[in-house]
């Protein structure tokens, strides 16, 4: 259902009576805490420092259409509701949960009446665009590209993966980023200090130690640092007293990790974890590890990543890699958790710790590429399948020599048809195991390797 996003700004102006009966005073912290100005914003300096694109489009009031992206509780919704205080347009919003294409078109219609009747612009924020499918985000698109509606949509997700292309080319990403621990002690100190929206009003004893560890639980997530302080301070009797690590650890339990097994920090932490392994830096791929474990990530795709690293990125360098990987995914399937955290472990360290090589891997894509895209010719006759009767009747296999025949079980004859005769797919490298194969090849064919 759309709103008036006059409304949205009201709060902010109206938080100043919080001490005074308002309503307010029974919203959450994270909610009374919300920055109304550039002042009080924390963080988010590359996107709204002094003389950025955005500050400045805000503060002269020309905003164009925009998605803010970026991780929970960094700012998404609060610069949307500093536009709304800002801005002189009629405001709109928007949940991609709840609206359906006609919210959207009523929205139309009435920027439609304020641009005729008031010469008004209308901007509508929509929250978590990324779940909006391509039959909205479709109808938004010729309105955002005439100019009737400003969108400014805010998600968590890629928007490069959850925008249709159409709408991406017709507005701004603002990327938003994870806050700082430095930045979350900041942000609870003006909670605990604040008498008219914040705690200044209750006599609470806290630590410097205590603030950051607050700030290291929260992950990044101003929303979640202050909630967590809300709820250890309502542990405190009313006429106040200390908050300890001990009300922290009780009111979280543990930590709650931001990890979506189907959103855009899943691939983030897969992706680290697979780089680290390649990288040789087992602490790096034990830490990525964690954090799939501690989220609920299923153990099997785990190994099955750990299981194409070993072959991809460690090959023939170990070949011993792949056979602790396949160990491993046979039994964190028979062991289960949490046991499996074991397992997965020894084979991540072993796989990050051996020499790598990507040359069969390379290899093989070089020779598929070859097979779909050039006439390869066809199987040499003396290399064809010689067990049939009439076989050699038609030449297959009459001039095959038999390597073991001949010292060193090796003799010079062409393998590959004539046609691709100086392909050169498989380059050993000079790691591990692989650089004494790539001696032996280069003693059989010293010409090609």
């Amino acid at each position: 259902m759309a709103e008036e996003m006059d409304l949205f700004a009201a709060a902010a102006q109206n938080q100043s009576s919080i001490g005074s009966g308002s309503a307010m005073r029974f919203a959450p912290l994270a909610q009374r805490m919300r920055p109304r100005n550039f002042n009080e914003f924390v963080g988010q300096q590359e996107a709204v420092g002094g003389g950025r694109f955005l500050r400045q489009m805000m503060e002269k009031d020309q905003i164009s259409s925009m998605i803010f992206y970026g991780p929970p509780g960094t700012g998404k919704t609060t610069l949307a509701q500093m536009i709304a205080s800002m801005t002189g347009s009629a405001f709109k919003k928007l949940n991609a949960v709840a609206a359906g294409i006609g919210d959207i078109r009523q929205i139309v219609k009435e920027a439609d009446d304020a641009r005729k009747f008031y010469q008004k612009r209308t901007i509508v924020f929509i929250d978590e665009i990324h779940r909006f499918n391509k039959s909205q985000q479709d109808v938004l698109l010729p309105y955002v590209e005439d100019g009737r509606l400003i969108l400014i949509g805010a998600t968590t997700e890629n928007p490069f993966f959850e925008v249709n292309h159409a709408l991406l080319s017709r507005v701004r990403i603002v990327r938003l980023y994870q806050l700082t621990d430095g930045q979350l002690v900041k942000i609870l100190r003006q909670a605990l200090t604040d008498k008219e929206r914040g705690l200044g009003g209750q006599p609470i004893n806290i630590s410097d130690e205590v603030i950051l560890a607050m700030a290291q639980m929260a992950g990044g997530d101003a929303r979640m640092a202050l909630n967590i302080l809300e709820g250890t301070a309502s542990m405190l009797p009313l006429t106040g007293g200390e908050i300890t690590l001990d009300m922290v650890q009780e009111i979280l339990g543990q930590r709650v990790q931001r990890y979506d097994k189907a959103g855009d920090n899943h691939y983030d932490t897969v992706s680290a974890f697979i780089k680290s392994m390649r990288g040789c830096d087992p602490d790096a791929a034990l830490h990525y590890l964690a954090r799939m474990l501690a989220a609920g990530e299923d153990v099997k795709f785990i190994a099955r990543r750990v299981v194409i690293c070993a072959s991809e990125d460690v090959g023939n360098a170990d070949p011993m890699a792949l056979v602790v990987a396949m160990n491993a995914a046979n039994a964190v399937q028979f062991v289960g958790m949490p046991e499996a955290r074991i397992i997965l472990g020894q084979a991540v360290t072993y796989i990050a710790s051996a020499p790598k090589s990507n040359a069969a891997y390379m290899g093989i894509d070089a020779a598929l590429q070859d097979v779909r895209s050039k006439n390869c010719g066809a199987v040499p006759a003396h290399l064809r399948d010689a067990h049939y009767k009439g076989a050699a009747k038609l030449g297959h296999g009459t001039e095959y020599i038999y390597p073991h025949d001949y010292p060193g079980h090796f003799t010079e004859q062409a393998y590959l048809p004539k046609e691709i005769q100086n392909a050169h797919y498989y380059q050993p490298s000079d790691n591990g195991q692989e650089k004494r194969m790539g001696d032996y090849l280069r003693k059989c064919w010293p010409d090609r390797f």
